[in-house]
């Protein structure tokens, strides 16, 4: 799995976070990590039980705006030393996960905060969209 791509087709594995974990420990300055995993919700939608959601993405932008989401956060808080970002695209089945966030800070309370407001920025700025599928066989565009 390549640490520096931003997508991933199908589910984010939990070992991401685990790789991301153990290539930091030779960076000393950071003295918190924290950590984000998005997983696909089994909701139940007009009576419809969601059994998974397939993501689109409009690859060509993905990375500018994810360096412009980076930069945004390295601007407002100037603690940060790393900001790690994976999104899966195709299918993701319930529990799996489709988003997977790391900050890394010298200090808890800018990792928190950053971790918080990274998310939002992905969700309000990524160009990445969602179909859900419901166990009756329909599906539905949200988001």
């Amino acid at each position: 799995m390549d640490l520096n791509s931003f997508l991933i087709e199908g589910p984010v594995p939990a070992m991401y976070l685990s790789d991301l974990t153990n290539r930091e420990q030779e960076k000393t300055a950071s003295g918190a990590l924290a950590f984000f995993l998005g997983k696909v919700r089994n909701d139940m939608v007009d009576g419809k039980m969601v059994t998974g959601i397939e993501y689109s993405a409009y690859y060509e932008m993905v990375e500018p705006v994810i360096q412009s989401i980076k930069d945004e956060l390295f601007n407002k808080y100037p603690d940060l030393s790393q900001v790690h970002i994976m999104h899966s695209t195709g299918l993701v089945k319930c529990g799996e996960n489709s988003l997977a966030v790391m900050i890394a800070s010298g200090h808890r309370k800018q990792s928190f905060a950053a971790l918080a407001e990274c998310v939002e920025l992905i969700k309000e700025k990524l160009p990445i969209w969602k179909k859900e599928l419901f166990s009756d066989g329909t599906t539905r565009w949200i988001g």
